[in-house]
């Protein structure tokens, strides 16, 4: 008995450590509907250097989002067109701490 409830409260000190280090970061989900945030995916985007809606990681493998940027109509999930101009959404690209990691594709965006 003793055994067990100290076996029980080293997991649970071991799980409590783990969720208050500083590098424990939550992995945002991207949604089924392709959003997050309440924020549609696919869209015309402009990229900033700060203050985005979203930060995003540029991946070679196991994004979050796979991304095609097309020329006109991005309304399906995954398509961004590039704008100056009255965007959807803004991005920023970071290499650390992104808010989802997307990878560029010419075939098939959305959600892997």
């Amino acid at each position: 008995m003793h055994r067990t409830v100290f076996t029980l409260a080293v997991v649970a000190a071991v799980y409590a450590l783990a969720a208050a280090s500083p590098d424990a970061v939550p992995a945002a989900k991207v949604g089924g509907d392709c959003s997050l945030g309440g924020k549609k995916l696919y869209g015309k985007v402009k990229v900033v250097p700060h203050f985005p809606d979203f930060k995003v990681q540029l991946v070679q493998h196991f994004p979050d989002l796979k991304v095609r940027f097309v020329e006109h109509f991005p309304d399906a999930c995954g398509e961004w067109q590039l704008v100056e101009h009255f965007p959807d959404f803004t991005i920023q690209y970071v290499e650390h701490f992104p808010d989802f990691q997307i990878q560029k594709v010419e075939h098939f965006p959305g959600v892997p």
